[in-house]
């Protein structure tokens, strides 16, 4: 029989492996969708602006992910509004997974 500290040790690592799964796919949504926006909108201003926007945000998302939601730089801010603005993945993706997607473009 299986003591029930094994049993709670393999329901913790598959929860953790499941919640890391769901993570990568989240973000490998909204890069892709952040990657879209930037190539193939059809306002070609606005489209520019919003690349230099996010982009811009470089490196404040690595201060972000670095400091674990630490440090929350203005430009970082600027391009979570942004995406939330325009992409409807990213509407109900936490800070961090854009953050990651940020630093993915």
């Amino acid at each position: 029989m299986r003591s029930p500290l094994f049993v709670a040790a393999a329901l913790s690592l598959l929860a953790t492996t499941a919640q890391a799964q769901t993570l990568v796919a989240t973000s490998n949504i909204i890069v892709r969708a952040i990657d879209r926006s930037i190539d193939f909108t059809s306002d070609t201003t606005t489209s520019i602006r919003d690349a230099k926007i996010i982009r811009a945000a470089h490196d404040d998302a690595a201060s972000f992910v670095a400091s674990q939601g630490g440090i929350r730089g203005a430009q970082l801010e600027a391009a979570l509004v942004r995406l939330r603005e325009r992409l409807p993945e990213a509407r109900d993706a936490s800070d961090e997974v854009l953050a990651e997607a940020i630093l993915a473009l």
